[in-house]
């Protein structure tokens, strides 16, 4: 599976602001791989806006679809016009990975249950707009034995495919080489058994 996630930095926030009759509502965007990036998000937030009205939240800790990391707080908005809404635009933007808090300073007019929802949810699409993005590929790990005369070519054709080598282990036999095969894209070393003349030795790790 192929997905984009924020291309951010840890602890590093994509931060906008609108104003809707007078409440300020500031979003910021982290890459939330996991719950925990998420929590450090929030209590940033909360940290650097401690005179805030509230702090809103919604996070997808996984890929866009993901079930179970998931999660959305109202922070004393009435209940359904604020976690909710930006859960939905994070859904609704094809991200993975993604979590927001949007800090609502209030202005001193109401907006009411549907004007919240829409102000909420306007607030993390504007963010969405600019966000800078980057391609997750999930992959499966494989491991190629080779000779030592075989390796550098190995190296070249692997980068040549990007396809990344996340360990490599050197033994009396030869050379060992962990590869990462993209999870969409049936496994096929071909090209590589046919640059190197010899039928390749390939085992799931």
């Amino acid at each position: 599976m192929r997905y984009r996630v924020p291309d951010l930095a840890p602890n590093v926030w994509h931060a906008t602001t609108i104003e809707i009759e007078k409440s300020q509502f500031i979003t910021w965007i982290c890459h939330a791989p996991s719950n925990t990036a998420f929590d450090a998000l929030l209590q940033a937030a909360k940290t650097t806006h401690p005179g805030a009205s509230h702090h809103c939240s919604a996070f997808i800790a996984g890929p866009p679809g993901e079930q179970t990391h998931i999660g959305f707080s109202d922070d004393g908005e009435p209940g359904g016009t604020a976690g909710r809404p930006m859960f939905q635009a994070l859904q609704g933007s094809h991200t993975g990975e993604i979590g927001c808090v949007v800090i609502r300073y209030f202005g001193g007019t109401k907006l009411g249950t549907g004007g919240l929802a829409r102000a909420y949810a306007q607030a993390v699409n504007t963010g969405l707009e600019t966000l800078p993005r980057r391609e997750v590929v999930e992959r499966d790990n494989y491991q190629l034995s080779i000779s030592f005369a075989h390796e550098a070519m190995a190296r070249a054709w692997c980068d040549e495919q990007q396809i990344p080598i996340h360990q490599v282990d050197y033994s009396g036999n030869g050379v060992c080489l962990t590869i990462g095969w993209p999870r969409d894209v049936a496994l096929d070393l071909t090209a590589l058994e046919n640059r190197l003349k010899m039928t390749l030795d390939i085992q799931k790790a």
